[in-house]
């Protein structure tokens, strides 16, 4: 089984410009995300996929790969299917490894169990979760409980909340769909592996990168 892991970084960010460029502990993001992968020592290539040559820079120095995708490929308006897409097309492989630098509290342990269940190869599509024992609506009406009685959280269907912090897609599923015109992301077997809240934990503010730091320690030391 071929895995190649792609960490996804663009230097355009409304919310927190440059998140990914962001330093924790003095540590750029990517390239905790780089180191990372290598650690697990589980993938056989490791990729940075960004449309800014800096990117390109930070792989070279961390001995990794750079794809430099599309600069339209690096705005607001594309969307991950999207710049997936255009790296499964240049890069055969079995499966792709999306480790998102943005969530700096998944630890080399939560990748290693991620890539052990996607190493059984029963699914085609596999996401990382966070589950929530907690009473949950949408739209105003209850999703895992009823109002017609109070239940203790512990006893609730969680509810699955995807977090995006590691995914990874069969290359072979993911372009058929997109030549038939579905939607690639979510074709095939889809599998999830819960992974902790702090595992899940996806910076897209400062406020975000804030905590992040001050859990940093507890979960990497």
């Amino acid at each position: 089984m071929t895995m190649i892991a792609m960490i996804p970084a663009r230097m355009g960010s409304q919310r927190l410009p440059k998140k990914n460029l962001a330093p924790i502990d003095g540590v750029p993001l990517i390239t905790q995300a780089i180191r990372k992968c290598k650690a697990a020592g589980l993938f056989d290539e490791i990729w940075v996929n960004s449309e800014h040559p800096a990117f390109g820079e930070i792989a070279e120095a961390e001995g990794v790969h750079f794809h430099q995708r599309p600069e339209a490929l690096g705005d607001n308006a594309a969307t991950s299917e999207d710049f997936v897409a255009e790296f499964l097309e240049n890069h055969d492989c079995e499966f792709v490894v999306q480790v998102h630098s943005i969530a700096p509290l998944l630890s080399v342990p939560d990748m290693s169990r991620f890539l052990e269940v996607l190493g059984q190869d029963a699914h085609d599509g596999l996401m990382s979760v966070v589950e929530e024992n907690l009473e949950c609506l949408y739209r105003g009406s209850p999703v895992n409980f009823t109002f017609d009685e109070k239940t203790n959280s512990q006893d609730l269907t969680p509810i699955q909340r995807i977090v995006w912090a590691i995914t990874a897609w069969r290359r072979s599923t993911f372009l058929e769909a997109l030549a038939e015109g579905r939607c690639a992301t979510y074709s095939g077997r889809i599998g999830y592996v819960p992974v902790g809240r702090m595992a899940g934990h996806v910076i897209k503010t400062q406020e975000d990168l804030d905590l992040a730091q001050a859990l940093y320690a507890h979960v990497h030391g």
